[in-house]
């Protein structure tokens, strides 16, 4: 009986540390082509324009950011302000791309801005997909997942992660996939 509680304990205590890991399958599969990523730049170098972020990051260290806008919420600001302060101090061509997929992608135009304003990124580009919330065409966005995190360098997809629950304590598995990219010193 009592080594039948220590079992039931344990798989209690664990399920906490699982939840806040990576816990749905979202984005294109590792080793892939990064697909084309044509969206609207709300806050990035091409700001106000339509952009085909995957042609202009090319083989670029990236990490692309699929924000569902319908669940947005401080704990995701963490996460991509946290990114954001990671990739900077990298001090190379490594970027975010942050994608807003889902709700009116208008009003999405309007907020980033502002929200670029608060958050004060400074290796982050906030774009918006004006389609639904799987996201742009063979980025296999799962519409499960609150955030989805892809990785990428020399065009390929290296990693992906894809999350229904987010915070800051999420950056050091993506920034650590990034890092694996970068040409050592």
């Amino acid at each position: 009986m009592a080594r039948s509680l220590w079992l039931v304990a344990l798989v209690v205590l664990g399920l906490p540390a699982y939840s806040l890991g990576q816990d749905v399958t979202s984005g294109p599969e590792k080793g892939k082509r990064v697909p084309a990523l044509k969206v609207f730049d709300a806050t990035g170098p091409h700001e106000g324009k339509e952009v085909d972020y995957a042609a202009d990051r090319k083989d670029a260290p990236t990490v692309y950011v699929f924000v569902r806008a319908d669940v947005w919420d401080r704990p995701m600001a963490r996460f991509l302000k946290k990114l954001d302060e990671a990739v900077q101090k990298g001090g190379g061509d490594e970027r975010v791309v942050a994608v807003w997929v889902g709700g009116d992608a208008d009003k999405n135009k309007e907020y980033l801005p502002l929200a670029q304003k608060s958050l004060q990124f400074q290796a982050t580009s906030l774009t918006v997909f004006a389609g639904d919330k799987t996201g742009p065409e063979k980025w296999d966005v799962n519409s499960d997942a609150h955030l989805t995190a892809v990785v990428a360098a020399k065009g390929v997809v290296t990693a992906v992660f894809g999350y229904r629950s987010i915070n800051e304590t999420d950056v050091p598995a993506v920034h650590d996939a990034l890092k694996k990219t970068l040409p050592t010193k």
